[in-house]
């Protein structure tokens, strides 16, 4: 006997990312039934990963929030906890500073990323959780899951897909505790 439903799925937490037939640059994500095509590092996907080898972990990795361009662009309702991006927001990526693989504020001396970007892939940019909650230095940082390039070019090791097929996506994923 199948067990009534309102018709409602619970939003997910979990994105899976697998490698496109024929480049290791590219990807195909599923995400509750859905599978986008998506554009990954640059070194494809790796076990094991290293601070700027352009690669994509393989892992299993769950969401925590995001931030969003709130001047640039609107998104469907999601139960992602997302802040608006201001122009003071980093990401540092240092390995030698105390923030690495957090957020940051400006003035930062460390290197980092900038979230306030004019090239729009960090419109939209998810925070996975690569690295977050037991850091370990120089295993990677700033695995995002954000907004592709033109012709899908590889990332820095995130995962980036197209504005239509993030706001399909968006609308169905929600944090996960750990």
């Amino acid at each position: 006997m199948r067990k009534k439903t309102s018709g409602v799925r619970s939003p997910k937490s979990t994105i899976i990312v697998r490698t496109a037939p024929r480049d290791r640059r590219r990807a195909l994500v599923s995400f509750d039934g859905r599978t986008e095509q998506a554009a990954i590092g640059r070194g494809g996907v790796t076990a094991v990963k290293r601070e700027g080898d352009g690669a994509t972990p393989r892992a299993s990795m769950k969401l925590i929030g995001g931030y969003m361009r709130r001047d640039r662009i609107s998104l469907p309702p999601t139960c992602l906890p997302m802040r608006a991006i201001r122009r003071d927001m980093l990401w540092c990526d240092d390995p030698g500073h105390a923030s690495y693989n957090r957020p940051a504020r400006a003035p930062l001396t460390a290197s980092h990323e900038t979230m306030l970007r004019d090239d729009g892939l960090y419109d939209v940019c998810l925070v996975m959780d690569w690295n977050i909650f037991s850091r370990r230095r120089n295993a990677g940082s700033a695995i995002f899951f954000h907004l592709v390039r033109p012709g899908y070019e590889p990332t820095q090791g995130c995962v980036a897909v197209s504005l239509p097929a993030m706001k399909r996506l968006i609308r169905h994923m929600r944090r996960e505790r750990s």
